[in-house]
């Protein structure tokens, strides 16, 4: 009997521990796990288009066309300022300019003369191409075209799409933590704390702004519960255009009027699709995965 009694103490104690250990986990809305990051409480509850996308909350996702071949689309000019730490992962494209509006990356035109790569090769993980790549039957200018053309159209469905919250935060959104959704300001917007996206990997953001968008030095777009960056637009109208500050990291397409500026040492897993200019200086912008 006592044999007995020695292993249900002995069970009892192991069942009391997984129990400690679930509720350890679970947490409520004053704590959990100290071993993992928890998903942030939202901000705002589920826009009246969540879910319409079909495939995950939110809206329906922009379509790119052909602008989605790019990790860096522009039609006046794409430069860096300085080459260390600069490295872009995908293709770069620019038209109607030529090549020589492609500065700072020291382009080594390909025998086929269809496109370039970057020296050294760690600037751009990918192909550079120009509307002036036009010899040898080269499909370039055509292709830059069509996407040029495909971003415009992008940026305008963007603009357009309904708007699930208006003026939220009269443009500051630093500390929120938004659900995708469709988000619109006449204003300009600014990131001048860490802001939160939240969401599953069919989810989708977009943002309209119709003025500049902006994130402070140091700051922080963050994603949680799966989100990814090719699910998350951010049209932006104003003269200036984006500017992401010094270390400051992005997520998301960007869509812009005008020029996209990215301060030295910001990072960002983005698609930068300007119809004007977009500007480097030491920093790592990796296109998003498909």
């Amino acid at each position: 009997m006592k044999k007995f009694d020695g292993k249900t103490k002995v069970l009892m104690s192991l069942v009391a521990l997984a129990l400690a250990g679930v509720v350890a986990g679970c947490g409520g809305s004053s704590g959990g796990s100290s071993n993992a990051p928890a998903n942030p409480t939202l901000t705002v509850g589920p826009g009246a288009g969540t879910g319409v996308g079909g495939m995950g909350k939110g809206p329906l996702p922009v379509n790119l066309g052909m602008a989605g071949n790019y990790a860096i689309l522009a039609e006046s000019l794409i430069s860096t300022t300085s080459t260390a730490g600069t490295a872009v992962t995908g293709d770069l494209g620019i038209s109607p300019q030529a090549a020589t509006f492609v500065q700072g990356f020291s382009l080594i035109l390909d025998s086929g003369e269809c496109f370039s790569k970057s020296s050294p090769a760690t600037l751009v993980t990918g192909k550079v191409y120009a509307a002036d790549y036009n010899t040898n039957a080269c499909p370039t200018p055509a292709n830059l075209l069509t996407a040029t053309n495909n971003m415009t159209t992008a940026y305008t469905d963007a603009a357009g799409r309904a708007p699930d919250y208006t003026e939220l935060g009269a443009g500051e959104i630093g500390g929120m933590t938004l659900p995708a959704g469709v988000y619109k300001w006449s204003s300009g917007v600014l990131i001048t704390t860490d802001v939160n996206l939240s969401g599953g990997p069919n989810d989708v953001w977009i943002f309209e702004i119709a003025q500049d968008l902006t994130v402070a030095n140091g700051k922080k777009v963050n994603l949680f519960g799966g989100a990814l960056p090719k699910n998350i637009f951010w049209q932006v109208a104003g003269g200036t255009g984006v500017a992401i500050g010094t270390t400051a990291h992005f997520e998301g397409v960007i869509l812009a009027a005008k020029g996209i500026t990215m301060n030295t040492g910001a990072s960002a897993n983005s698609r930068l699709l300007a119809q004007t200019a977009v500007t480097l200086d030491s920093n790592a912008v990796t296109q998003p995965a498909p």
